[in-house]
């Protein structure tokens, strides 16, 4: 699992290094699917998402805006779902080209969100439920819209649907370190941009 995890995120950074102004997300995710090769990978579990500007807050189930491009000063994540090895990963990140403050801070918000969620489950042990209560009291109070949607899950050796694990924040019990996925998704109160972080939930000496 943690070897998925570690290609996962290599991948994730070989696209970032291939994104630029005036990139579309179909163009993108070609850039993804020479990532992928080049790491090894065995097979996708979900497609990959590249979400950029107003599409950063839309949840992997709704489509994106059509005719979208990556601008000057713009924001952008990628959520990809692969498999190495027999293990899947699951990782996300949000990132920013150009001069955008407000962007980055949002991009920022959703990674130390994801921190305060991961070291709260670390140090109290919350069920699932009531770490995304937690979640969406702090984007609140950070000021951000929380994305209700976007629950979490479980990841194992491939496929992790036959361990009927269903959404974290569904779960009314302690996740076990190293199975399940956390998933953070904020958006700004007023503006269409959000962004997105997930990782696998781990104990501090992983």
């Amino acid at each position: 699992m943690q070897h998925a995890r570690a290609q996962s995120w290599a991948a994730l950074h070989g696209i970032r290094e291939r994104m630029r102004p005036g990139i579309s997300e179909d163009e993108a995710k070609a850039e993804a699917a020479n990532v992928f090769r080049d790491l090894g990978m065995e097979r996708l579990w979900h497609p990959p998402y590249i979400r950029i500007g107003p599409n950063t807050t839309k949840t992997y189930r709704q489509p994106s805006q059509p005719d979208i491009r990556l601008g000057e000063n713009d924001i952008y994540f990628i959520d990809l779902g692969l498999v190495f090895d027999g293990h899947e990963g699951d990782v996300g990140d949000t990132f920013v080209v150009g001069h955008a403050p407000e962007r980055q801070a949002c991009a920022q918000a959703a990674r130390d969100l994801f921190q305060e969620v991961a070291a709260k489950w670390g140090s109290e042990g919350l069920t699932g439920h009531n770490l995304y209560n937690y979640a969406q009291e702090r984007a609140e109070a950070m000021g951000w819209r929380f994305n209700h949607a976007i629950k979490g899950h479980r990841i194992s050796d491939f496929p992790h649907s036959v361990h009927k694990g269903g959404d974290l924040g569904d779960f009314e019990e302690s996740p076990s370190s190293g199975l399940w996925v956390l998933e953070i998704q904020i958006a700004h109160p007023t503006e269409p941009f959000g962004a997105f972080y997930e990782d696998l939930l781990t104990n501090p000496a992983h």
